[in-house]
């Protein structure tokens, strides 16, 4: 794993015991899993449409955006990236096809 994902990880984790008036992260735990899926819903459209405009730099940015709170996402559910990486890795040189037809059986 990246060393930037693996800092954000462990900074993810460290905000579950913060308070939640100290820490912007810790304030999304304290909301609860709605709010943060809300705010992963948020960024995803403005994603798509900084990718429909265009402007490279505004699709880096809000696609951050997007990832950050995914990974917060997945550390409020008890997962994180090196969840997600094994399964891309489990998924690497296999034909989108196949993996689709495998998860239909």
């Amino acid at each position: 794993m990246s060393d930037i994902l693996k800092q954000l990880a462990d900074a993810l984790e460290a905000r579950k015991h913060a308070a939640p008036d100290g820490s912007y992260v810790a304030g999304l735990y304290a909301k609860g899993l709605d709010a943060i899926l809300k705010k992963i819903g948020e960024e995803a459209a403005e994603t798509l449409i900084a990718a429909k405009s265009g402007d490279r730099r505004q699709i880096v940015h809000e696609t951050a955006d997007l990832w950050f709170h995914t990974l917060v996402m997945l550390a409020q559910q008890g997962l994180g990236p090196d969840d997600v990486l094994k399964e891309l890795e489990r998924r690497f040189g296999r034909s989108g096809l196949e993996e689709k037809a495998a998860r239909n059986k």
